[in-house]
């Protein structure tokens, strides 16, 4: 089955003392099971969170994952419920977007990992 390419990108807002690092971890639990896991994932993602703006704790945080296009809205409700589910940070919006230049570029590199034996 086809693993497409997908985005999920939110603003957030970080309570004082979170590591922006607990927001990748949660997305990667929801999805895996756990944020360390061994073998393959399901829906191989990879996260990314930045700073923005002059306010502290603003940040921007994606996720590019693969998933087949079955599949896809699952996985992004699973991001959103990771997102919304954690009192260290408040969501102020999420949405969707295609991929950019290098994040078609780690897609592809996603892409050639084996898919795990058991999903």
């Amino acid at each position: 089955m086809e693993r497409n390419g997908h985005v999920l990108e939110a603003r957030l807002q970080l309570a004082a003392g979170i590591d922006g690092a607990a927001v990748g971890a949660a997305v990667t639990t929801e999805l895996c099971g756990h944020w360390e896991h061994e073998g393959g994932c399901r829906w191989p993602h990879n996260n990314e969170i930045s700073a923005v703006g002059e306010t502290p704790g603003s940040a921007v945080f994606r996720t590019v994952f693969l998933a087949p296009e079955s599949e896809e809205a699952e996985v992004r409700a699973r991001i959103e419920r990771a997102l919304h589910g954690d009192p260290g940070w408040s969501v102020v919006a999420t949405g969707t977007r295609e991929l950019r230049t290098d994040e078609v570029a780690l897609a592809a590199r996603m892409a050639r990992t084996p898919p795990p034996l058991h999903p």
